[in-house]
């Protein structure tokens, strides 16, 4: 059944990709957007008074996988430590039941994001079912996750990708590869893996630049990295795996039609690297997780940095099992509040960039005519200078989120 025809007012409208409307109005039909104006909309309208409409918020980067867990798991010991954590929390769940807790996890993150305002997201699938992305919610564009280090692990990996492709290509998913990081996948192993993305013309994502402690691996093979690796039999203790530098990842991703460098937090450490990621920016986007990467690393994503090689960033929330909640506008008011962005810009990078990033911009990413009608509605407290800051007060709440005009969070009835 098709969404039903309908026109929203509210005191701010925010199409992002245009100039803000004061006073505006927006034409839905179809569950795609027919018109937006300024001033009396033309026959009936939901009159949503001082809110602000603007395009759903797209999650870039995410693990939904951990949308259970109640509270960040510690970030004491960096991320070789974190991650420890995360694998030991993945094989504390008994077999039989690990499919279906990572199943609800999704569905639970999915409807969280939705009461945040969000309309799209860039999940990273390791360990779900593909069924599970089979829900309604906000739309996906699902990247299967590999990794492996020894050419048996290697050889799986690619398998279980393909095949996994395969299957989110006959649901109608929007699929995307993502080879892990540059310490858990080989040069071969993520060569293949990019090399289908390119053929298959899909998007690829990679962790990248994201500790000191990866450096250290790549550039010596050892550290707490490669402790970590061998205390998971995940090291190949007879031949030594070949990895690559960030900056040979950065090259092989913009060989594709779309690339995510994940994080980058210590990109400002490594100019060549930086240097190809700014070479290649009509192809590459960089998504950030502020909260995450403060958790982690102790410190925000060198930002202004990334700016300043005019790249798209993209925001993140990683998971909950680093971040205490799925709020992309959360994720904003960190940026804005630290100073490293205005408010205006914080949210283009949580819709139009992160949109282009996960090649889905001409779906979602802007309030533009012809494009799919996804929407978040949100309601300031207070008064406040300008309609983007209002949208990142704390105290400002969703009162609908809609995918292709329908509502997936949130309701009218109080506003009409």
């Amino acid at each position: 059944m098709r969404p039903p025809s309908l026109t929203l007012s509210a005191r701010h409208l925010l199409p992002i990709a245009a100039r803000p409307i004061e006073g505006g109005w927006l034409r839905m039909e179809r569950g795609r957007i027919a018109a937006v104006g300024k001033g009396r909309p033309p026959g009936p309208a939901v009159d949503l008074g001082d809110a602000i409409i603007l395009p759903g918020l797209v999650n870039a980067h995410t693990h939904l996988e951990f949308s259970t867990i109640a509270q960040p798991l510690p970030a004491e010991g960096g991320l070789p430590a974190w991650i420890s954590r995360v694998v030991g929390l993945r094989r504390q769940r008994p077999h039989a039941s690990a499919l279906a807790d990572a199943a609800r996890a999704v569905a639970r993150g999915r409807a969280e994001s939705a009461a945040a305002g969000v309309t799209a997201i860039g999940e990273i699938a390791t360990s779900a079912p593909l069924t599970a992305y089979a829900a309604a919610g906000p739309r996906l564009r699902v990247f299967r996750e590999a990794l492996g280090l020894s050419p048996a692990a290697a050889a799986a990996a690619f398998a279980t990708t393909t095949r996994d492709l395969d299957a989110l290509r006959s649901r109608g998913t929007p699929a995307g590869l993502s080879p892990h990081a540059p310490y858990s996948v080989t040069a071969s192993l993520g060569g293949h893996l990019l090399a289908t993305a390119r053929a298959r013309g899909l998007p690829a994502a990679m962790h990248l630049a994201e500790s000191l402690e990866e450096d250290e691996l790549l550039t010596s093979g050892t550290g707490p990295f490669r402790d970590l690796l061998e205390s998971l039999g995940a090291w190949p203790a007879a031949v030594p795996p070949r990895l690559l530098s960030t900056a040979d990842w950065i090259s092989r991703l913009a060989r594709g039609p779309r690339g995510i460098v994940v994080h980058g937090t210590h990109l400002d450490r490594d100019p060549i690297a930086l240097a190809r990621l700014a070479r290649h920016r009509d192809r590459l986007a960089v998504a950030i997780c502020p909260r995450t990467t403060r958790a982690i690393s102790g410190s925000l994503p060198p930002l202004a940095l990334f700016h300043e090689a005019g790249l798209r960033v993209a925001i993140g929330t990683d998971s909950r099992a680093s971040n205490p909640d799925l709020s992309v506008l959360a994720e904003c008011r960190t940026l804005v509040d630290a100073g490293l962005t205005s408010p205006a810009s914080a949210l283009t990078m949580a819709t139009l960039h992160g949109a282009w990033a996960l090649m889905l911009d001409h779906q979602c990413g802007s309030l533009s005519i012809g494009r799919p009608a996804d929407v978040a509605i949100l309601r300031p407290a207070a008064s406040h200078a300008d309609a983007f800051t209002a949208a990142l007060a704390p105290d400002t709440r969703l009162v609908a989120t809609l995918r292709s005009g329908r509502v997936i969070a949130g309701g009218f009835p109080e506003c009409a």
